[in-house]
């Protein structure tokens, strides 16, 4: 199971990072091994409590519980030998919806059909769909945008120095926010501290300021090549 993540889910962190040449796989490795696993222990806690007991009831076999325990090995098993299959075959792979369907299989052949929560695997299976759709959204809003401000116009080196602080910041306020009001819920719980939503706010514009600041000093290092259009930086990209 852990190789199944691996193997699929750190692409989705990494792979533009990597393909866009940012960084090297082996440095995606080192950063993933750290930032992954501190993720999962300090903000896995709402995923794990749904995996945990959001699917099935575990209270449903309080009187049998090795079935719990065998139950929760054969989805693990099941999950993890999908994840394999589909990795060395080249398909594309989810792990949440192989555990998720693993549950869903356990309890329908331990209990009955009735044990799965199916509100929430229906939640589950709405964010599904409404997640690509969103994201093709935004995705084809910002890069629309970043075409209009940059890639288009008669001087994109000075139009991409100019802007590219606008969407860092974007991206550190946005990834600060869901840290706060998803990610670390649970961990703020635990130590009995709260945040408003304004404060959230605060902190993640300040977050995003200190992202677009370094960013832009960072920027300062990038040297023109002499002043290409818009159209020649797309040709030299695809054909690279």
């Amino acid at each position: 199971m852990a190789w199944g993540v691996g193997a699929n889910d750190v692409a989705n962190a990494m792979g533009t990072s990597v393909g866009s040449g940012a960084i090297t796989l082996k440095q995606a490795i080192v950063i993933a091994v750290i930032f992954e696993f501190c993720g999962a222990y300090l903000a896995g806690g709402e995923v794990t409590t749904t995996i945990r007991k959001g699917i099935v009831d575990p209270l449903a076999l309080q009187g049998t519980p090795e079935y719990l325990v065998y139950g929760m090995l054969s989805a693990l098993l099941a999950a993890g030998t999908w994840l394999l299959i589909a990795s060395i075959i080249g398909w594309p792979v989810s792990t949440t919806h192989s555990i998720v369907g693993a549950l869903v299989g356990f309890a329908a052949v331990t209990i009955s059909i009735d044990a799965v929560h199916w509100n929430k695997v229906g939640a589950i299976v709405a964010s599904w769909l409404i997640s690509p759709l969103l994201a093709g959204a935004t995705s084809y809003l910002l890069f629309w945008s970043v075409q209009r401000s940059i890639l288009d116009t008669d001087t994109p080196y000075e139009n991409a120095k100019r802007y590219t602080p606008i969407y860092m910041f974007l991206v550190g306020f946005m990834i600060t926010m869901v840290t706060l009001t998803k990610g670390l819920k649970h961990v703020f719980k635990d130590v009995g501290f709260s945040l408003n939503y304004f404060e959230m706010c605060l902190i993640s514009a300040s977050f995003g300021l200190a992202v677009s600041m370094v960013g832009s000093l960072a920027l300062t290092r990038v040297k023109s090549n002499g002043g290409i259009s818009g159209e020649t930086v797309i040709a030299f990209n695809l054909r690279k």
